[in-house]
């Protein structure tokens, strides 16, 4: 199983102690407040209407997606909050791009790079890794909801272009412009998705074993934890049987 699914996968089984922490809301009321800053009118900004899709999927109250929206457009006090894509390595040369949203860059900027480097990784400078990566649509369907063959007609007809079986998910890659009309045609067809967001998909894998696997999964949660990342990825390959052992 590859890396930046398989981490996924890892986050997804995390998910329900994030929600009960209040760090899965903090997380996409920070989103959308960036989102509304291109427009506060999800039919015609697309990142706003899959943010606000990815909070109503999580069950956020209408008003706090409200709210964050007008703090985004500049009604509300609060919105003053900076994105910014993070680039390193972890043990083994994994390659490490890590999204935040933050109040004060000086801060984020030393926690972070302490947080590389107690975990054995190393902060990059800006376009070290990133040509690493694609932005890519990339969704999952529970494994046991749904065959190869009916998928794959979906996704194509969709626009999406590339079917996984990642073990107990599928996972569907399509081009960013197909993400909406991909989850649509999951809808139409009633079959369950998760996780569905726009992720920096890697280009290739880079296999991980040993101290360097369990290390890079560290450095990969400890990142997780901080309070200004929205996401985290990254290109590390592990071996099924290994991550079983590490768990």
């Amino acid at each position: 199983m590859s890396g930046h699914s398989k981490w996924a996968t890892i986050k997804h089984k995390k998910a329900a102690l994030d929600a009960k922490r209040g760090k899965m809301f903090t997380r996409l009321i920070k989103e959308i407040t960036i989102a509304a800053r291109n427009g506060g009118d999800p039919d015609s900004n697309p990142r706003l209407r899959t943010a606000i899709l990815a909070a109503k999927g999580v069950s956020m109250p209408a008003d706090n997606i409200k709210k964050a929206i007008m703090r985004g457009t500049g009604e509300l006090e609060g919105g003053q909050i900076e994105e910014v894509m993070f680039e390193g390595y972890g043990p083994g040369g994994a390659a490490i791009l890590v999204n935040v949203a933050t109040d004060n860059r000086n801060r984020t900027v030393s926690e972070i790079r302490h947080v590389f480097s107690k975990n054995g990784g190393n902060m990059g400078e800006q376009g070290s890794v990133a040509w690493m990566f694609e932005r890519r649509s990339q969704i999952f369907v529970p494994g046991d909801k749904a065959t190869e063959d009916q998928l794959m007609n979906i996704v194509l007809d969709a626009g999406g272009d590339d079917l996984r079986n990642e073990g107990e998910r599928w996972e569907i890659l399509s081009p960013p412009e197909a993400h909406e009309a991909v989850l649509k045609a999951l809808d139409g067809s009633h079959l369950p998705h998760e996780d569905a967001s726009i992720a920096m998909v890697p280009k290739n894998l880079i296999k991980l074993e040993g101290k360097n696997a369990s290390g890079m999964l560290k450095l990969s949660e400890a990142l997780e934890d901080h309070d200004d990342v929205q996401n985290v990825y990254s290109n590390f390959d592990i071996d099924e049987k290994e991550l079983e052992a590490m768990a």
